[in-house]
C-alpha cells in the first residue's frame, strides 16, 4: 500500500500507531461526500467555528437533486455584522419541518429512502439549536454514525486563537501531537507549506477527483451535492461510492 493509499484508509492494518492525523475545517450543513471522505481521512476533526460567518455559502446550505435539476436548501441565519460560525443564530425556527418536507418531496421514491427515513425525520425534527454550528455539528455527528465514521470532533474555541493563518494551523497540530496534517484542495492559495516541514508536519492534499457515479434520480449525473443524495440512492452501499473506504 503507497502512502497515498494510507491516507485513504486510515482504518489500514499497517498504519503506525505513532501516526497522527489531523484536519481543520468549518462546520457544513449536510456537506457532500468529500467533506465526510476528509473527516474520515484524520483521527481529530477541528471544527473551526471560531472564524467569520460567510453568507452564501456551505455553512448554512447545501444542494440537493430535484426533478428540475440542483436546488439549494438552506438555513435562515439572522444577519450581523462580522459574527463567527459560532456566533451565527438560526432565525427561522420552522426551517428543520421545511427541510425534512423537501427531502420527503424529492427522495421518496429513492430505493433507500425508507430505510433510513426514521433516522432523518429524528434528525431534522429534534434540530431545535438556535447556534448553526451546534445545528451542523449534530448533522455531522449523525451521518458519521450511519457511516461509521468513528473520527473525533473537538472546537477551534478550545484552542488559542492565533491571528496568521498557517501558524495557527501549525500551533494547533503541535498541541495534539500531529504528524500529518490534511487539508482540503482549496487551502493551497494560503498554505505556507514551509512552516509544516519546518515543525515536522507532513502536509497533505485531499484529492476530490475521479469519484464514480452511482445510482442517482434526475439526471443528470451531479457530484457536488449533498450526502443525503447518496445515502437516500445507495443505502449501505454508500461507502462504495466514497474515496476513503
Amino acid at each position: 500500500m503507497t502512502s497515498a493509499d494510507a491516507l485513504l484508509h486510515p482504518n489500514a492494518e499497517n498504519r503506525q500507531s505513532n501516526v497522527k492525523r489531523v484536519a481543520i475545517c468549518q462546520s457544513n450543513y449536510i456537506p457532500w461526500k468529500g467533506y465526510f471522505d476528509l473527516i474520515r481521512s484524520v483521527d481529530e476533526f477541528i471544527l473551526f467555528d471560531t472564524a467569520q460567518y460567510t453568507r452564501n455559502d456551505w455553512r448554512n446550505r447545501n444542494q440537493i437533486k430535484t426533478r428540475s435539476g440542483v436546488a439549494w436548501m438552506s438555513i435562515p441565519i439572522k444577519n450581523h455584522f462580522k459574527q463567527t460560525v459560532l456566533e451565527a443564530e438560526v432565525n427561522d425556527s420552522s426551517w428543520n419541518k421545511r427541510h425534512w418536507k423537501t427531502l420527503i418531496q424529492h427522495y421518496a421514491r429513492a430505493q433507500y429512502f425508507e430505510m433510513y427515513r426514521s433516522r432523518f425525520e429524528e434528525l431534522y425534527m429534534g434540530s431545535e439549536a438556535k447556534q448553526l454550528s451546534h445545528v451542523n455539528h449534530r448533522f455531522l455527528v449523525a451521518i458519521c454514525q450511519l457511516l461509521e465514521i468513528k473520527t473525533r470532533f473537538t472546537w477551534s474555541s478550545d484552542y488559542p486563537e492565533i491571528e496568521d493563518k498557517t501558524e495557527r494551523l501549525v500551533h494547533w497540530c503541535r498541541l495534539l501531537n500531529a504528524t500529518e496534517y490534511v487539508s482540503g484542495p482549496a487551502a493551497k492559495a494560503y498554505i505556507d507549506e514551509c512552516r509544516f516541514s519546518d515543525a515536522g508536519i507532513q502536509l497533505r492534499y485531499m484529492d476530490y477527483s475521479a469519484y464514480p457515479e452511482y445510482n442517482q434520480l434526475y439526471p443528470p449525473f451531479q457530484h457536488a451535492v449533498s450526502i443525503v443524495d447518496l445515502i437516500f440512492n445507495e443505502g449501505p452501499n454508500a461507502t462504495r461510492y466514497m474515496k476513503s473506504f
